[in-house]
């Protein structure tokens, strides 16, 4: 891992995100890019493309970037190389293309809490975010100021196709020393008998160098409640799961995982596209 990206309205629970943001960085040696999209008026666009230098843009431009230099002198940022972008983009938009031009390993984002995202990316940008990112998007809660990773769930139906994604998951674990607790969720529309089910997760983790994890089985009346009843009765420190990119967070159960997930879960969570 190389570039963490941290979107920022300048918000407390923005602020978070990048306190987990430096600590991750610190243990990873990365570099850390401070991004502020500024949505503007839709009349102001023609301005911007036309005459950049306008003293209404160049005042938005100017106050956004002496609140991230601000940013920047954070005691909790001293000895990470921090970077600073402001770009004009809807919320999501500009996430989206920036990580993928920029060479992004991960993005981290704040988060209200259990409402969702609400000033960083309000409503159906946090599904989409998250949906359509290629690379993994940890959302951090309001109350949590550090990331302590040490008790990790990963919620899975260990099918093929979340191989590749199982494998990003390992390393982000690594940077944490972090134990694995591996759960497949059986529910009444994708049940799965505990012999299968136990097969399944040991036919899959055998084709992986993977030592401090326990493998589970949870019984639920659907997947997201199954995840989150799950997290809670082990005290998990973090939910990791998989995305999908035609249809948001993934189908890797049968029957597909509420994309309120991400939303609802008090704790972080971290997406792996599939």
């Amino acid at each position: 891992m190389k570039r963490i990206l941290v979107p920022t309205d300048f918000s407390a629970h923005a602020e978070n995100a990048l306190r987990i943001a430096a600590q991750i960085a610190k243990k990873s040696h990365s570099e850390i890019i401070l991004l502020h999209m500024l949505e503007i008026p839709n009349q102001m666009n023609d301005a911007i493309t036309l005459a950049p230098g306008i003293p209404e843009v160049m005042l938005f431009i100017k106050k956004s970037k002496e609140t991230l230099q601000k940013l920047k002198d954070q005691d909790y940022l001293k000895g990470i190389q921090v970077t600073e972008y402001v770009e004009f983009e809807k919320a999501f938009d500009g996430i989206l293309s920036f990580s993928s031009k920029n060479e992004i390993d991960l993005i981290v984002i704040g988060s209200h809490g259990i409402s969702g995202l609400e000033e960083v990316l309000v409503g159906s940008n946090t599904e989409k975010v998250v949906r359509l990112s290629e690379i993994p998007v940890l959302v951090i809660k309001k109350d949590t100021t550090e990331l302590k990773g040490t008790n990790f769930v990963f919620a899975s139906d260990f099918s093929q196709e979340t191989k590749k994604p199982f494998e990003k998951m390992m390393e982000f674990s690594k940077i944490f020393d972090a134990k694995l607790t591996l759960v497949m969720i059986c529910t009444p529309n994708s049940f799965k008998s505990t012999a299968l089910s136990e097969k399944i997760m040991t036919d899959f983790v055998a084709d992986f160098k993977i030592t401090n994890y326990s493998k589970h089985i949870y019984n639920d009346v659907n997947i997201e409640k199954g995840i989150l009843n799950f997290s809670n009765s082990i005290n998990a420190n973090l939910i990791g799961l998989c995305t999908h990119g035609r249809t948001g967070l993934a189908h890797f159960f049968t029957g597909s995982v509420s994309e309120d997930l991400v939303n609802h879960a008090a704790k972080p969570v971290i997406t792996f596209k599939i």
